[in-house]
C-alpha cells in the first residue's frame, strides 16, 4: 500500500511545521529534525551529526577512506549501492523520476523533490538570523557565513578560501584544466553544468533575458543587469583603492588585483600567472599551437578575434 503511493502521489503523512507530505510515518519522524535540530546519531570521530544511522554510516568513509562500492564503466567509488546504483544512471541514460508539473527526468527521487521546490516554491531551510529561505540545507550552510564571515574550505594552490567543498571542487578547476561537462554540438569544455546550458542556447538562438530599452538579448540574466548600465550609467561597484567604479562586483574584484598585484591562474605548461582565467586560456594557445580565429579571406589563423579583427583591415582598407 505505502509502494502504490509512489504512483497515486498521495501523501497522507504531513508536516505541521512546512506542510510538506510524506508517503510513511517514519519519513515524516525524520524530516521533522529539519525543524527541531535533533541529529541523534554522531561520528565519534568528529562529532558530526546526522538525523539518520545510515547517513553516519556513510559518514564514516570519510574517515576510513573505504569505497567498498565501485562503478564499472568509469571505476568511480561509492559507499553504499545505493549511491552507487543511482551514479550508474549518468551512463545508462536512465532518469526514472518524472516531474508532473514540467516532465523533466531525474535519477533519484531527492533530486526530483528538490527540482518540484522551483514550481511549488518551497523553501524549508530558513536562516535563523535574517529569515532568508533556502531549498537546500547546504545553501542555507553556505549562507550563514554571510553572517560569520567563516570560509573554511581553502584552495592549496592561490589560496583563495570557499563557503562550501563544492565551490572549491568547482573552482580547483581553474588550475587543473579540468573541464567535466562538454557541449555535445560544437565540443567546448565547461566547468560547470549551468555553464554548458548556457552556452548551448548559442546553438539553440535562445535569448531569455531581453532588455526593455533596446530590445537587445541575453542568454543570462547577469549579463542583462550588466547591459542594462549602459542605459541609466549607473557603477554601483566602487574601488576603494582608485575610486573606479564598475557595473558588477565580478568586474571589481578582477580590477582589484591591478592593485593587490593577484595573479590567481597559473599556466600549468611555464608557471606564467594572469589575472583572469580568459587571459590564461588565450596564453595557453602559445603552447598548444591554437588558433581559432580565421580570416574567411586569406585563411590566415589567429589566437585572438582582436588579432583577426586587425588583420582584415589588410583586405578592407
Amino acid at each position: 500500500m505505502a509502494h502504490q503511493r509512489v504512483h497515486t502521489g498521495e501523501r497522507p503523512f504531513t508536516c505541521s511545521d512546512c506542510g510538506k507530505g510524506f508517503t510513511k510515518s517514519p519519513h515524516l519522524q525524520r524530516h521533522q529534525s529539519v525543524h527541531n535540530g535533533q541529529r541523534p546519531f554522531t561520528c565519534s570521530d568528529c562529532g558530526k551529526g546526522f538525523t539518520e544511522s545510515y547517513n553516519l554510516l556513510i559518514h564514516l568513509s570519510v574517515h576510513t577512506g573505504e569505497m567498498a562500492f565501485t562503478c564499472s564503466d568509469c571505476r568511480k567509488g561509492f559507499t553504499c549501492s545505493s549511491l552507487l546504483k543511482v551514479h550508474q544512471r549518468v551512463h545508462t541514460g536512465e532518469r526514472p523520476f518524472t516531474c508532473s508539473d514540467c516532465g523533466k527526468g531525474f535519477t533519484s527521487s531527492s533530486v526530483l523533490q528538490r527540482h518540484q521546490r522551483v514550481h511549488t516554491g518551497e523553501r524549508p531551510f530558513t536562516c535563523s538570523v535574517c529569515g532568508k529561505g533556502f531549498t537546500r540545507s547546504s545553501h542555507l550552510q553556505a549562507h550563514l557565513s554571510v553572517h560569520t564571515g567563516e570560509r573554511p574550505f581553502t584552495c592549496s594552490v592561490c589560496g583563495n578560501r570557499f563557503t562550501c567543498s563544492s565551490h572549491l571542487k568547482v573552482h580547483q578547476r581553474v588550475h587543473t584544466g579540468e573541464r567535466p561537462f562538454t557541449c555535445s554540438d560544437c565540443g567546448k569544455g565547461f566547468t560547470r553544468s549551468s555553464e554548458l546550458k548556457v552556452h548551448q542556447r548559442v546553438h539553440t538562438g535562445g535569448s531569455l533575458f531581453t532588455c526593455s530599452v533596446c530590445g537587445k538579448g541575453f542568454t543570462r540574466s547577469s549579463n542583462l543587469l550588466t547591459h542594462q548600465s549602459v542605459h541609466t550609467g549607473e557603477r554601483p561597484f566602487t574601488c576603494s583603492d582608485c575610486g573606479k567604479g564598475f557595473t558588477c562586483s565580478s568586474q571589481l574584484k578582477v580590477h582589484q588585483r591591478v592593485h593587490t598585484g593577484e595573479r590567481p591562474f597559473i599556466c600549468s605548461d611555464c608557471g606564467k600567472r594572469f589575472m583572469q582565467s580568459s587571459e590564461l586560456k588565450v596564453h595557453q594557445r602559445v603552447h598548444t599551437g591554437e588558433r581559432s580565429f580565421n580570416c574567411s579571406v586569406c585563411g590566415k589563423r589567429f589566437t585572438r578575434s582582436s588579432n583577426l579583427q586587425k588583420h582584415q583591415r589588410v583586405h578592407t582598407g
